[in-house]
């Protein structure tokens, strides 16, 4: 019961500070708080704490250079406000993995989670970095120009940080994963450099494709609308205080959909990967 315990107030007093930042809507909160409390009390310190170095380093990335991003986030659905919807579709995958974990402790769960983890830490990057690039985005399907913020468009400078979330994920649960060891038991049970192989190339692995596929799914299934005020191409059917004109897509496909089902898939990767190099 402490796993749960400390899991629980170690939530609060993370989601409290986010919310107080107003990085977590109220909703948001109460999410986090949950699926803090689950990751910790059936995975322990490499869970939670991938998760933890999810949501600060993507809350700090979403408050970089918040003025030239203004006119982008007008397009999309969310905001870098996270609420409940945010949170469980960055994190209910992830919860999942941990609670399959807890009952058949076998090592495709962990690297699933990581996978799901790369996939959503990259894409995070993906947008707040790639936003800032210098160049106009191009359509991951026709290659042609589009409007910065559209979905499906990708940058090379989006690409770059594709690459390094991902990198990240696996640094940060390499690192997480040997400090439980040396908490949990006499000796290291592998190698060092074979740890940080395994999971710096599935998470690399994972989260790239994971995050391309969220760029496809983007630019394909996606509802998406246009906006008779402004011109913009929106994810909501509400914009300038007015209703907006559906132009593809399918209505159910929201964005909190695209990343749940995109994190699937990069979880589905990561999974592969571990059997084919039969960590």
């Amino acid at each position: 019961m402490s796993q749960v315990w400390i899991g629980l107030f170690g939530s609060i007093a993370i989601a409290g500070i986010a919310y107080w930042k107003q990085s977590l809507s109220g909703s948001g909160a109460v999410a986090a708080v949950f699926v803090g409390t689950i990751l910790y009390s059936t995975g322990s310190l490499p869970w939670f704490g991938t998760m933890i170095a999810f949501f600060v380093f993507s809350s700090l990335l979403s408050q970089w250079k918040k003025r030239n991003k203004e006119n982008m986030e007008r397009m999309y659905e969310k905001t870098g406000r996270r609420d409940a919807g945010q949170v469980l579709a960055n994190g209910g995958l992830a919860v999942g993995m941990s609670l399959l974990h807890g009952i058949w402790p076998l090592p495709v769960f962990w690297y699933a989670f990581l996978g799901i983890m790369a996939t959503v830490n990259a894409d995070t990057w993906a947008t707040e970095i790639g936003s800032l690039s210098k160049k106009s985005p191009v359509s991951i399907l026709t290659g042609r120009t589009v409007h910065p913020g559209t979905s499906g468009g990708i940058t090379a400078l989006g690409l770059l940080a594709t690459v390094l979330g991902s990198i990240f994920i696996g640094a940060v649960a390499t690192i997480l994963l040997f400090i439980h060891w040396k908490e949990t038991i006499s000796h290291v049970p592998f190698p060092f450099a074979h740890v940080v192989a395994i999971n710096i190339g599935v998470t690399f692995l994972a989260g790239t494709i994971g995050c391309l596929a969220d760029s496809l799914l983007g630019a394909t299934v996606q509802v998406m609308y246009a906006c008779d005020a402004c011109g913009l191409e929106v994810e909501t059917a509400m914009h300038c205080q007015k209703a907006a004109k559906k132009i593809r897509g399918f209505s159910f496909f929201s964005n909190d959909r695209v990343n749940s089902f995109s994190s699937f898939i990069g979880g589905a990767a990561a999974m592969m990967a571990s059997f084919i190099i039969g960590a």
